[in-house]
Protein backbone atom coordinates (compact mmCIF):
# COMPACT_ATOMS: atom_id res chain seq x y z
CA UNK A 1 0.00 0.00 0.00
CA UNK A 2 1.49 3.30 -1.10
CA UNK A 3 0.81 6.48 0.95
CA UNK A 4 -0.18 9.72 -0.70
CA UNK A 5 2.83 12.10 -0.31
CA UNK A 6 0.56 15.17 -0.20
CA UNK A 7 -1.53 13.74 2.62
CA UNK A 8 1.60 12.76 4.55
CA UNK A 9 3.10 16.25 4.11
CA UNK A 10 -0.13 17.87 5.30
CA UNK A 11 -0.26 15.68 8.40
CA UNK A 12 3.40 16.36 9.26
CA UNK A 13 2.93 20.11 8.74
CA UNK A 14 -0.16 20.10 10.98
CA UNK A 15 1.71 18.22 13.72
CA UNK A 16 4.70 20.57 13.52
CA UNK A 17 2.45 23.63 13.59
CA UNK A 18 0.61 22.30 16.63
CA UNK A 19 3.87 21.63 18.47
CA UNK A 20 5.14 25.14 17.70
CA UNK A 21 1.91 26.75 18.86
CA UNK A 22 1.89 24.75 22.08
CA UNK A 23 5.47 25.68 22.94
CA UNK A 24 5.01 29.37 22.08
CA UNK A 25 1.80 29.58 24.13
CA UNK A 26 3.54 28.34 27.27
CA UNK A 27 6.39 30.84 26.94
CA UNK A 28 4.01 33.71 26.13
CA UNK A 29 1.81 32.80 29.09
CA UNK A 30 4.84 32.78 31.37
CA UNK A 31 5.99 36.21 30.17
CA UNK A 32 2.50 37.68 30.26
CA UNK A 33 2.10 37.13 33.99
CA UNK A 34 1.16 40.40 35.72
CA UNK A 35 4.36 42.08 36.90
CA UNK A 36 6.76 40.19 34.60
CA UNK A 37 7.45 43.37 32.58
CA UNK A 38 7.84 45.64 35.62
CA UNK A 39 11.32 46.91 36.45
CA UNK A 40 13.03 45.37 39.49
CA UNK A 41 11.33 46.43 42.73
CA UNK A 42 12.76 46.93 46.20
CA UNK A 43 12.86 43.59 48.05
CA UNK A 44 12.69 41.47 44.87
CA UNK A 45 15.00 38.46 45.15
CA UNK A 46 17.48 37.57 42.42
CA UNK A 47 17.20 34.17 40.72
CA UNK A 48 19.52 32.41 38.28
CA UNK A 49 18.53 33.20 34.68
CA UNK A 50 20.12 30.13 33.08
CA UNK A 51 21.76 26.77 33.66
CA UNK A 52 20.87 23.90 35.95
CA UNK A 53 19.78 26.28 38.69
CA UNK A 54 17.58 28.56 36.53
CA UNK A 55 14.82 30.04 38.68
CA UNK A 56 16.56 29.28 41.99
CA UNK A 57 17.19 32.10 44.45
CA UNK A 58 20.80 33.36 44.53
CA UNK A 59 22.65 33.65 47.83
CA UNK A 60 26.09 35.30 48.15
CA UNK A 61 27.69 31.92 48.91
CA UNK A 62 26.41 30.61 45.53
CA UNK A 63 28.81 32.95 43.73
CA UNK A 64 32.50 32.29 43.10
CA UNK A 65 34.72 35.07 44.50
CA UNK A 66 36.31 37.01 41.65
CA UNK A 67 33.81 35.80 39.08
CA UNK A 68 32.70 34.77 36.65
CA UNK A 69 29.43 36.69 36.79
CA UNK A 70 26.06 34.94 36.63
CA UNK A 71 22.99 36.17 34.79
CA UNK A 72 19.97 36.80 36.97
CA UNK A 73 16.37 37.98 36.94
CA UNK A 74 14.51 39.79 39.73
CA UNK A 75 11.62 37.84 41.22
CA UNK A 76 8.71 39.20 43.24
CA UNK A 77 8.87 37.22 46.51
CA UNK A 78 5.15 37.77 47.20
CA UNK A 79 3.72 36.64 43.84
CA UNK A 80 6.65 34.44 42.67
CA UNK A 81 6.57 36.24 39.32
CA UNK A 82 10.00 36.34 37.68
CA UNK A 83 10.39 39.72 35.98
CA UNK A 84 11.72 38.31 32.72
CA UNK A 85 9.07 39.83 30.46
CA UNK A 86 11.60 42.50 29.45
CA UNK A 87 15.23 41.84 28.58
CA UNK A 88 16.01 45.17 30.26
CA UNK A 89 15.44 43.49 33.64
CA UNK A 90 18.25 40.94 33.34
CA UNK A 91 21.40 41.62 35.35
CA UNK A 92 24.96 40.37 35.70
CA UNK A 93 25.85 39.48 39.29
CA UNK A 94 29.46 39.08 40.37
CA UNK A 95 31.16 38.61 43.75
CA UNK A 96 34.29 40.74 44.17
CA UNK A 97 36.69 41.59 46.98
CA UNK A 98 34.99 44.48 48.85
CA UNK A 99 38.41 46.13 49.30
CA UNK A 100 38.71 46.48 45.50
CA UNK A 101 35.41 48.36 45.15
CA UNK A 102 35.37 52.14 44.94
CA UNK A 103 33.25 53.93 47.54
CA UNK A 104 30.23 54.42 45.26
CA UNK A 105 30.21 50.77 44.21
CA UNK A 106 30.70 49.50 47.77
CA UNK A 107 27.62 51.49 48.88
CA UNK A 108 25.46 49.52 46.38
CA UNK A 109 27.06 46.12 47.01
CA UNK A 110 26.00 43.32 49.33
CA UNK A 111 29.25 42.07 50.88
CA UNK A 112 31.17 42.57 47.64
CA UNK A 113 28.36 41.28 45.40
CA UNK A 114 27.38 43.78 42.70
CA UNK A 115 24.75 43.73 39.95
CA UNK A 116 24.64 45.60 36.64
CA UNK A 117 22.35 45.61 33.63
CA UNK A 118 23.29 42.91 31.13
CA UNK A 119 22.37 45.30 28.29
CA UNK A 120 25.28 47.27 26.83
CA UNK A 121 24.62 51.02 26.72
CA UNK A 122 26.23 51.34 23.27
CA UNK A 123 23.83 49.52 20.90
CA UNK A 124 21.88 47.26 23.25
CA UNK A 125 23.76 43.98 22.79
CA UNK A 126 23.95 41.68 25.82
CA UNK A 127 27.22 41.63 27.78
CA UNK A 128 28.53 38.10 27.28
CA UNK A 129 32.18 38.01 28.30
CA UNK A 130 34.27 38.19 31.49
CA UNK A 131 37.84 38.80 30.34
CA UNK A 132 41.13 40.46 31.27
CA UNK A 133 40.86 44.19 30.56
CA UNK A 134 42.47 45.47 27.36
CA UNK A 135 44.60 47.67 29.60
CA UNK A 136 45.26 46.11 32.99
CA UNK A 137 45.17 42.75 34.67
CA UNK A 138 41.68 42.70 36.19
CA UNK A 139 38.70 40.88 34.75
CA UNK A 140 35.97 43.10 33.33
CA UNK A 141 32.60 42.78 31.61
CA UNK A 142 32.94 42.86 27.83
CA UNK A 143 30.38 43.41 25.11
CA UNK A 144 31.74 41.48 22.16
CA UNK A 145 29.54 43.35 19.65
CA UNK A 146 31.82 46.42 19.65
CA UNK A 147 34.41 45.54 22.34
CA UNK A 148 33.26 47.90 25.08
CA UNK A 149 34.64 46.94 28.50
CA UNK A 150 33.25 47.90 31.91
CA UNK A 151 34.95 47.66 35.32
CA UNK A 152 32.44 46.38 37.90
CA UNK A 153 34.75 47.56 40.74
CA UNK A 154 34.33 51.19 39.64
CA UNK A 155 30.56 51.42 39.08
CA UNK A 156 30.95 49.64 35.71
CA UNK A 157 32.73 52.63 34.20
CA UNK A 158 33.76 52.25 30.55
CA UNK A 159 37.45 51.28 30.45
CA UNK A 160 37.64 50.47 26.74
CA UNK A 161 35.54 50.82 23.60
CA UNK A 162 32.80 53.04 22.21
CA UNK A 163 30.18 52.75 24.97
CA UNK A 164 29.13 56.31 25.94
CA UNK A 165 28.48 55.66 29.65
CA UNK A 166 28.72 53.11 32.43
CA UNK A 167 26.34 50.18 32.87
CA UNK A 168 23.36 50.89 35.13
CA UNK A 169 23.84 49.42 38.61
CA UNK A 170 21.18 47.56 40.59
CA UNK A 171 21.75 48.17 44.31
CA UNK A 172 21.68 44.97 46.38
CA UNK A 173 21.18 43.82 49.94
CA UNK A 174 21.70 40.42 51.57
CA UNK A 175 21.02 39.80 55.23
CA UNK A 176 21.84 36.17 55.99
CA UNK A 177 19.92 34.97 52.98
CA UNK A 178 19.17 35.63 49.34
CA UNK A 179 20.36 38.61 47.33
CA UNK A 180 17.61 41.20 47.22
CA UNK A 181 17.08 44.41 45.29
CA UNK A 182 17.72 47.42 47.55
CA UNK A 183 16.60 50.14 45.11
CA UNK A 184 15.83 50.85 41.45
CA UNK A 185 18.52 50.84 38.76
CA UNK A 186 21.01 53.68 39.05
CA UNK A 187 21.20 54.99 35.49
CA UNK A 188 19.18 54.49 32.33
CA UNK A 189 18.95 50.86 31.21
CA UNK A 190 19.52 50.19 27.52
CA UNK A 191 21.31 51.80 24.61
CA UNK A 192 21.57 55.50 23.81
CA UNK A 193 18.75 56.73 21.62
CA UNK A 194 19.75 57.89 18.17
CA UNK A 195 19.32 61.64 17.81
Amino acid sequence: MRQDPTRRALILTALATGACLASSRSSVAEEDQPGSNERPQKDDVLVFAEGDRAGEVIKPQDLQAGGPPVRAWPKDPKTAVVRKGSRLNEVLVVKLDPAELDEETRARAAGGVVAYSVICVHTGCPITAWVKAASGDKDVFKCVCHNSEFDPRQSAQVVFGPAPRRLPALPLAAEDGPLTVAAAFVGKVGAQQAR
